[in-house]
């Protein structure tokens, strides 16, 4: 196929990751699938082949990344396409969430792939193409409660990847936000969601209240990874990709309240803020 290309994809071993890579692989490009656990990975793909080349991958650690993008360059010679998707949610109100789980939360969802990016972009820049996409969250547009940390460091990547768009669209690169609201992927279960370290009284009822809510909700999200992995492949394959995805229903109905929300307070204080000019 004349249109194959190199994807390297992070957190390749559950959920929309591995999702994308079995699409990205179906479509006849070549993957580099990559994860903290490689053997994991290589369970759910069956192991690397002429077309696919797990390796293994701790998104913080920028010598193992090195280390994986040399073995990678060596089997493929390239990299067309970047997935920034590994990530970690850690939840929990901001006063009862220790520095170091933000510390974590923000090494993991921002400096994660910030690492990746880095370690890519010479190759992308040497190529004058390249693609890279960063899938952020519902949670990187809107604030929820009991997500300071997940949202700060979405909020965060989404900063992030718009200044980066405008930085390396000189050299032929192409990026894009993908804002996924509620999949049915493993982010929700017990084994996944990192809560809160410390305890403070004054949130103990109302944590009380939310936090059997978001626990529910694994396993019943209505949207398929699957079909968003085939979106996602759709998208790649333009000509001109998008610079962001909101992807689900329920993100666009969410991205739209925001939107109705920032224009009700533009228009409230629209004359105050309009005046603030310095009088010559």
């Amino acid at each position: 196929m004349s249109n194959t290309k190199v994807w390297l994809i992070t957190g390749a071993s559950s959920g929309i990751g591995l999702e994308i890579t079995k699409a990205a692989l179906a479509a006849g490009n070549k993957v580099i699938a990559t994860g903290r656990n490689s053997e994991k990975v290589a369970k759910e793909l069956g192991g690397s082949t002429d077309n696919l080349l797990v390796v293994k991958m701790d998104v913080t650690n920028p010598e193992e990344i090195n280390t994986a993008l040399d073995t990678a360059i060596e089997k493929f010679g390239t990299v067309d396409v970047l997935v920034n998707n590994a990530g970690a949610f850690y939840a929990g109100y901001f006063e009862e969430i220790s520095a170091e789980q933000m510390q974590k939360q923000f090494d993991i969802n921002l400096f994660g792939p910030m690492n990746v990016t880095r370690a890519v972009l010479p190759i992308m820049r040497s190529n004058k193409s390249g693609h890279i996409i960063t899938v952020s969250s519902t949670a990187g547009l809107v604030g929820y409660e009991l997500c300071t940390a997940y949202a700060g460091s979405k909020f965060a990547l989404e900063g992030w990847m718009e200044s980066l768009q405008l930085e390396v669209s000189q050299f032929g690169i192409n990026t894009t936000i993908v804002n996924p609201g509620f999949f049915r992927t493993n982010l929700l279960e017990p084994s996944s969601t990192i809560w809160n370290e410390l305890n403070i009284a004054d949130y103990a009822e109302r944590i009380a209240i939310l936090r059997p809510g978001w626990q529910a909700m694994s396993g019943t999200q209505g949207g398929d990874p699957a079909k968003l992995a085939a979106g996602l492949l759709t998208i790649a394959e333009e000509s001109i990709p998008p610079k962001r995805w909101i992807a689900g229903a329920d993100a666009i109905a969410e991205t739209e309240r925001k939107i109705n929300e920032l224009e009700g307070q533009i228009e409230a204080y629209r004359q105050l803020s309009s005046s603030l000019a310095i009088e010559n």
